[in-house]
């Protein structure tokens, strides 16, 4: 089954239930390709359940609606598949692999698994070659380490579609000027880039932001656009804890 779009990825009339509360509620967005997006919110906004949606976890699989990835429905297709098919997703917490190298690691996913590649990437996201290559990705390193490490597989995977879930969660500043510097690297590449995040500094990385509340897009434009409900910390929709109308104004 397909769909015209100009999008990469198309989500149409998507919902999700768990134990019958709905957690995703019949949304309908289109994400530009080689563009950076953002999905904004509140914890339990469903930002993270929309990004495990869309890659295909095995909890997150018994939708209604369609998701169209060029043009092509990925609905019924696993997440071994979609990865294939250029699809991937950083975790908010990166996984440990005891007793696998970070060699190892970043050799799986690389297209180019020559040992100079490998160094680059590391040095890409800010992380010496001579210190990390030979080093496991297990509990001797810390969150944002084995983060970094994620994201330079990332790098040298050359994937089309990028989710991005929390990526300054457990990351230093430096860390994070590094991990900027990687999502402009993936834009130059044509990749398509979407930040699921709470917080202004990486929503100010995108070109285009959603703002989700209860399961339910209520918002998206520019960046600019949305940066108003970090100011006000609230926006109008159909949560129970909606504020009075005349609290809250979008700028």
């Amino acid at each position: 089954m397909k769909v015209n779009t100009m999008g990469i990825l198309e989500l149409k009339n998507l919902s999700l239930e768990f134990e019958d509360k709905k957690i995703l509620n019949n949304l309908n967005l289109d994400f530009r390709e080689g563009h950076i997006h953002a999905i904004v919110g509140p914890n339990g906004a469903g930002k993270s359940t929309l990004a495990y949606t869309i890659m295909g976890l095995s909890d997150y699989r018994d939708i209604s609606g369609e998701i169209f990835f060029k043009d092509e429905s990925i609905h019924n297709i696993d997440i071994d598949e979609r990865a294939r098919k250029g699809i991937t997703l950083a975790w908010q917490e990166p996984a440990r692999f005891e007793g696998l190298s970070t060699k190892k690691f970043l050799k799986a996913a690389a297209k180019d698994k020559s040992e100079e590649n490998l160094r680059n990437a590391l040095l890409s996201v800010g992380l010496s070659p001579d210190n990390y290559i030979d080093r496991a990705v297990d509990k001797t390193l810390s969150g944002g380490e084995r983060k970094r490490i994620e994201l330079a597989s990332i790098y040298i995977m050359e994937p089309e579609l990028v989710l991005l879930d929390e990526p300054d969660s457990g990351i230093d500043v430096a860390a994070l000027e590094k991990i900027f510097e990687m999502i402009k690297v993936l834009k130059k590449r044509k990749t398509t880039v979407i930040l699921i995040t709470h917080s202004l500094t990486v929503l100010e990385q995108a070109e285009y932001a959603f703002l989700m509340c209860n399961g339910k897009i209520v918002d998206k434009g520019s960046v600019n656009k949305i940066a108003g409900y970090f100011r006000k910390k609230c926006v109008l929709c159909d949560h129970k804890n909606k504020p009075e109308p005349d609290v809250f104004e979008m700028e």
